[in-house]
């Protein structure tokens, strides 16, 4: 082939190639997102003379000519506003721990000394508006009130508990103080009294608190150690010593008897001619064998069965001493359980190993009203039952807590667990088991079960986590 040839064929292709390249324009590598929204049509050219139209609901086409090169289309196209890319994908933040919203409405109880079990409340709205609020006083099972101030009425709780509620209305940084006395069954009993305040429909709780009231100390008399005289074991003792000595002064009276008797045996055995002599001598007798002399079998066997009835009776009096000092109710402090089991009643603060929980009040409808709150569907005959309860973090750091951790005990050992959806409605929406608890906080909120029957929850068990020991509250 002619060098002239295979030039003019090399032009043909890279004219071709340039050609191709041209009709096809590359998008820029500065807007990747490009690449993913559809190329708008190129625009036919059109007559120099021909003037474009704007529309009435978008911008001004930009006026394009038959000589416009696709390099200038490809500019055109770049400078249209394209849709904004997604956002990058980014870590979930962390859980960070939940705190308490502010309170709007704080109460403090404090006992009176009194000889008569006496409370002073003080309730105060640091808001700055007016608040209607409905403020109940648990009392102890047992007591009744004698005399309630600022318009309170007493009433039924549920089952035997009797509760002092007050309807107030509270200006803004304003503190209201009430005041019950009691009139208590067992004189000198310590009497927990808790008090909430709650909304004006009664159904959210914005601060408890609990106090003791503990009667006035009389000067009690010294106790002083019984003397030796009157304990068991010296007593016990004392009496084998002298079943012991008693038993061996009559043996040493029997064997000195016995030799007595001997003697005088001897003494008689010669006959009416032991003083003349004989004849032939009489032949010597050989003395008798004389056998050691042991006590009775009789005596042996009543010291042995005292001295075992001795040692039975005290063994069995200091394991009773021990045994009734040993509480069945906590729970077991080794192996995997973390801390120490504490049982108390309503209204008492109680101890594990991270939190303190507090049991306010608890209060259950009727059988067969448990309605259905976020898809779950209740008992026929269920009813919900719902525990105020304070929780303090009283550790260093947050900590999570779960809701099928904490539980309500039935008659007969059966136990539920915290029912999520109505306590998150109970709470307004918000999920208090969702975020850690942020170190030092407090929190009281009404916790929600779901239970069958007509029997109310018996216990409550409260925990911190898997392995803790948690703590156990009595319904009165």
């Amino acid at each position: 082939m002619p060098a002239s040839t295979r030039h003019h064929r090399a032009l043909a292709v890279f004219v071709h190639c340039l050609g191709i390249l041209a009709a096809v324009p590359a998008l820029p590598a500065a807007a990747p997102e490009a690449a993913a929204v559809p190329r708008p049509p190129v625009a036919t050219p059109r007559p120099p003379t021909a003037t474009p139209q704007p529309t009435a609901a978008g911008p001004t086409a930009m006026p394009s000519t038959a000589a416009q090169s696709p390099v200038a289309v490809v500019a055109r196209v770049t400078a249209e506003p394209t849709p904004p890319s997604a956002p990058p994908a980014m870590a979930p933040p962390s859980r960070a721990p939940a705190s308490a919203p502010p309170q709007q409405v704080t109460v403090a109880v404090a006992p009176e000394s009194s000889p008569a079990p006496r409370y002073r409340i003080q309730v105060r709205n640091v808001g700055n508006a007016p608040i209607d609020t409905t403020v109940r006083q648990e009392l102890p099972p047992g007591s009744s009130p004698t005399a309630i101030s600022g318009g309170g009425q007493s009433g039924r709780a549920g089952g035997s508990t009797t509760e002092v509620t007050w309807r107030l209305r509270l200006p803004a940084h304003s503190t209201t103080t009430l005041g019950t006395a009691l009139a208590a069954t067992a004189p000198g009993q310590p009497l927990t009294a808790p008090t909430c305040a709650f909304t004006s429909d009664g159904s959210r709780p914005y601060d408890c608190a609990t106090a003791t009231w503990m009667a006035a100390a009389a000067p009690a008399a010294e106790i002083t150690e019984a003397p030796p005289w009157r304990r068991y074991p010296v007593l016990l003792g004392g009496l084998v010593i002298l079943l012991l000595i008693s038993a061996a002064l009559v043996w040493v009276w029997r064997r000195r008897r016995g030799r007595r008797l001997t003697a005088a045996a001897l003494a008689t055995s010669g006959g009416p001619d032991s003083g003349r002599g004989t004849i032939y001598p009489r032949p010597a007798a050989p003395n008798p064998v004389r056998r050691r002399r042991t006590p009775p079998v009789w005596l042996l066997v009543g010291a042995a069965v005292v001295v075992l009835a001795g040692i039975v009776g005290t063994a069995g009096w200091t394991a009773t001493r021990q045994v009734s000092e040993i509480d069945t109710q906590k729970q077991p402090t080794s192996g995997a359980w973390m801390g120490t089991g504490v049982t108390g009643p309503v209204g008492v603060p109680l101890r594990e190993s991270a939190f303190e929980f507090t049991v306010y009040r608890m209060s259950c409808g009727a059988p067969g009203t448990a309605g259905k709150a976020g898809g779950s569907a209740p008992p026929a005959n269920g009813r919900r039952c719902e525990a105020t309860v304070g929780v303090r973090n009283i550790t260093g750091d947050h900590q999570p807590w779960h809701s099928q951790l904490q539980r309500a005990y039935l008659p007969g050992g059966r136990w539920v667990s915290t029912d999520e959806p109505a306590t998150r409605a109970a709470n307004l929406g918000r999920d208090v088991f969702a975020d850690p608890m942020a170190a030092g906080t407090r929190m009281v909120l009404p916790l929600v079960f779901t239970v069958d029957g007509r029997d109310p929850p018996q216990q409550l068990e409260l925990r911190s986590g898997v392995f803790s020991a948690g703590v156990r509250v009595h319904m009165p």
